[in-house]
Formats: C-alpha cells, structure tokens, sequence
C-alpha cells in the first residue's frame, strides 16, 4: 500500500511503501532523518526554512514527517506480526543459543 507523502514542485511524488520512501516510484531511503542532525543542515534550512526532516534527498515540514513515520510504524508493525517474521526471530534465536552453547 502506498501512502503518499507530498508532491515535489516538478511533480514526482514521494510515497512510503512498506518499509521503504519511494520518490517518483524510486527508492529514496529507508528512515527519516531529523535535519538538526544533518551535516549539510544550514543549506537545508536556507532552501527549505520549514524542514524539519530530510527522506534522503527530500526535506519534510513537521506535517509530512508525522505522516511518512505514522505509515511507516504501521508497516512496521504488519512485518513484526507476519508469521514468517515470527518463526525468523524463533530461529535465529534458536541458532544464538546453540552458539552460545558451543553447538554449531
């Protein structure tokens, strides 16, 4: 499911689709960075003065933050509660103890 996230000026869309920020369909990253802790944040801030978040190479008002992580929270919790994300977690778990253990 795809949740869009804004337009860009020239059209391109930037979206979250399960785990991922898609922009114009392309991945753009995987989490969303607060622009207070960005290297480049005063170039940041002198293009985009409402930023508060950067999605690789968008910048984010506060509004559109909250909605790209709400969309990705809620991806998040379909991909814990899978049943295949369940028994990985189990056997990886699995595979730690019997490391521990000495069984390998």
């Amino acid at each position: 499911m795809l949740t869009l996230i804004k337009t860009a000026q020239d059209g391109r869309k930037l979206e979250v689709a399960g785990l991922a920020i898609l922009f114009d369909g392309k991945l753009e990253a995987f989490e969303l960075l607060d622009v207070t802790d960005h290297p480049r944040r005063l170039e940041i801030l002198h293009v985009e003065p409402a930023a508060t978040h950067i999605a690789g190479r968008v910048a984010l008002t506060r509004d559109e933050a909250e909605r790209a992580r709400a969309a990705l929270a809620a991806a998040e919790a379909d991909v814990i509660a899978s049943p295949a994300a369940i028994a990985e977690r189990f056997r990886l778990a699995t595979i730690r103890r019997a490391c521990r253990e000495g069984i390998e």
